[in-house]
């Protein structure tokens, strides 16, 4: 994208208010220099995202997208690209000089660059606790890096049938397993933790003394206990704070045309909003 003056950005969401993006995009453009950009942020659902799409004008770069947008955004948009389609989901838009709306997700290369900046280029197998949204798209980042299988520990059939036909479309070796084993999980070379806060405490008793590497997608509050007692065991830790800083990062390089983007000033930026809460 071009670097014009006044150019806008935002994240929507719904509800929004929590977000860390308006904190590290704005980061990212005093560091670049952009002093005439601003993002922000917008609490939009499903039923008002047509009418806000509808409404951007060309001071618009792009937008950042939460739930429960991801999915909803695609028919909205003129092309999105094959990431973004593999899961179905869609958390960057660009807003192209000639008028196009251009989806794609940073997410799934978001965990492998998060997962790259711990040393972790390939494992041999994976275990992942939840079936959400997240946990699609940690599949298709397993899909860069693991050469095995991986275990899905779910809380039913239905989860566990979604997870095995994600497996299929992202070319990935997916097991199911029940939730009630889910402290099998611990002893795989890399666990993806994509619950909600408090889903995973009861495991943290369960960790074993030298675990490999945990993937936690959560970031508030953080550490969680699972990520509290596996750094205490000396395991690498991979938090949701480093995951949102590499995919903000593929974000503001794709609306801004400026690479790379000051990934460590937007992390000391995610980490000071953090220590304010």
């Amino acid at each position: 994208m071009a670097t014009e003056i006044g150019r806008r950005a935002a994240v929507l969401g719904s509800p929004i208010a929590h977000s860390l993006s308006p904190v590290l995009h704005r980061a990212a453009y005093g560091e670049l220099g952009l002093a005439d950009w601003t993002y922000d942020l917008f609490d939009v659902d499903e039923a008002a995202l047509p009418g806000f799409i509808a409404g951007l004008g060309p001071e618009w770069a792009g937008l950042s997208l939460t739930m429960p947008l991801k999915r909803a955004v695609i028919p909205l948009l003129d092309e999105i690209s094959e990431t973004a389609a593999s899961v179905e989901a869609v958390n960057t838009v660009v807003c192209t000089d000639d008028g196009r709306r251009v989806g794609d997700n940073t997410d799934i290369p978001g965990m492998v660059a998060a997962l790259r900046e711990r040393g972790i280029e390939q494992v041999e197998s994976a275990a992942i606790l939840g079936a959400g949204a997240t946990a699609s798209s940690a599949l298709a980042a397993l899909a860069r890096i693991c050469t095995g299988e991986v275990v899905a520990y779910v809380r039913s059939e239905a989860r566990a049938a979604e997870m095995r036909q994600w497996g299929e479309r992202l070319d990935v070796e997916v097991r199911t397993a029940d939730w009630a084993d889910a402290e099998r999980a611990l002893s795989a070379p890399l666990v993806i933790a994509t619950t909600p806060a408090g889903t995973t405490d009861a495991l943290s008793k369960a960790v074993p003394e030298r675990p490999a590497t945990l993937f936690d997608v959560l970031y508030d509050p953080w550490p969680t206990a699972l990520a509290a007692r596996w750094s205490g065991y000396g395991g690498a830790v991979v938090s949701g704070l480093d995951l949102l800083v590499h995919q903000a990062v593929l974000q503001v390089e794709q609306m801004t045309g400026r690479a790379p983007a000051p990934l460590d000033v937007m992390r000391k930026a995610g980490e000071h909003a953090l220590d304010g809460r």
